[in-house]
């Protein structure tokens, strides 16, 4: 799998959990637990024509702006965590202290995505 595609890929999801949570907070003004026929986001919402949406999906229910800083800062995480795999291509390993802290560096990196999960469900 090409890691730069992946990249691009969570930089879009970030765009759009920005956007779509902007516009839930600011514009659209509905609570996140209203039903799909009073929801105006909904109204005539598909996905390339397919089928109608029947419920906000679980990313899209954002009720506070913490809580859209919080679901950015997750992918933002994962960004780094990605651009640290897409360099490891280029990681010279010439000794055991090499190998120790590029390990480390990634076992920190999957741990604050880790604790920045577990803090977010308790909320």
């Amino acid at each position: 799998m090409n890691l730069g595609a992946a990249d691009v890929y969570l930089a879009g999801t970030v765009m759009l959990i920005f956007g779509m949570g902007l516009y839930g907070l600011f514009i659209s003004n509905t609570p996140p637990d209203v039903s799909a026929s009073v929801d105006r986001a909904l109204k005539g919402s598909s996905l390339f024509g397919m089928f109608a949406l029947k419920e906000r999906p679980k990313w899209m229910k954002i009720s506070s702006l913490d809580e859209l800083k919080t679901k950015v800062g997750h992918v933002i995480v994962m960004i780094l965590l990605v651009k640290m795999f897409e360099r490891s291509k280029m990681v010279v390993i010439a000794t055991g202290l090499d190998l120790l802290s590029y390990s480390v560096c990634i076992f920190l990196l999957s741990a604050s995505l880790y604790i920045l999960h577990n803090l977010h469900k308790q909320d």
